[in-house]
């Protein structure tokens, strides 16, 4: 059974979808508010965005991560109609589901770091950060490997503990700036290249056809993200700590859209074809 509604959609998705975007929002302004993550400890500082007094310490870069909410709530009500999913998602509704609910993730656990400059807010930022890479290497390795949401599962576990213990050993990295930000890099790079080996399978007729037009866009989304992300530390000299528009705030909208592309990529694949 399916909880249609009268256009014929299957409200599951956004329903689900919106709850974690109330209850983890709800819960991360509730901690803030609070002190539950403990002592700013200056987590975020190297951003440029200078520290204000109150709960939310850096408001552009905090409040900017709404975007991943929305774009989360986007992919939910585009997989409310199950005829728009092909390939893997068509097969796996709930797919659909679970990305839509880690990229809305991503906007409350970015948010904890950059409102309270804390620790756990910062383990909190980059946990969000690894379950959406974590997500799209299982998939690429599910479909390469045609197998089903188990593999996924497996996966992502392991791809997110290696993340998460990247992210714990620190150490510095050129451009990057620390270790768990490279392994991020690194994931999604992983993933890219699934995605490419999986076009490349298509075009062979070994596979379903991949509509790379989505996929491309989310990478150029990225990457333009990236070149401005650049231009947010403390150090750079277009850095303006007090400007109402600070350029990380920038990236966070412009990754909100390239995770939203990625869906949208992945909605696109041709249905599989026979082993």
């Amino acid at each position: 059974m399916t909880a249609a509604a009268p256009g014929g959609r299957d409200l599951r998705p956004v329903v689900v979808t919106g709850v974690t975007a109330v209850l983890s929002l709800a819960l991360v302004v509730l901690a803030a508010r609070g002190g539950w993550f403990g002592p700013d400890v200056g987590r975020g500082d190297g951003f440029c965005e200078a520290a204000h007094p109150g709960w939310v310490r850096q408001p552009a870069n905090t409040w900017s991560n709404l975007g991943f909410v929305l774009a989360g709530l986007a992919v939910a009500w585009h997989a409310s109609r199950p005829g728009r999913l092909g390939g893997a998602l068509g097969a796996h509704p709930g797919l659909a589901t679970a990305f839509a609910v880690l990229v809305v993730l991503l906007g409350p656990g970015s948010m904890a770091m950059h409102a309270t400059q804390t620790d756990v807010g910062g383990h909190l930022d980059l946990l969000s950060m690894f379950l959406l890479s974590g997500f799209a290497v299982a998939h690429g390795v599910m479909r390469w490997l045609r197998r089903g949401p188990g593999t996924l599962a497996s996966v992502f576990v392991v791809t997110v503990g290696i993340g998460m213990a990247g992210h714990f050993r620190g150490g510095d990295v050129p451009v990057l700036g620390h270790l768990g930000n490279a392994v991020f890099a690194v994931e999604l790079w992983v993933a890219i290249g699934l995605e490419v080996a999986l076009w490349r399978r298509g075009r062979r007729g070994d596979g379903p056809a991949q509509d790379l037009r989505f996929g491309i866009g989310s990478v150029a989304t990225l990457a333009l993200a990236f070149a401005i992300w650049t231009t947010g530390m403390r150090d750079h000299p277009w850095c303006r700590p007090e400007a109402l528009l600070q350029q990380h705030a920038v990236w966070h909208a412009l990754d909100a859209l390239a995770a939203y592309l990625l869906y949208r990529h992945y909605a696109a694949e041709g249905r599989p074809t026979a082993a």
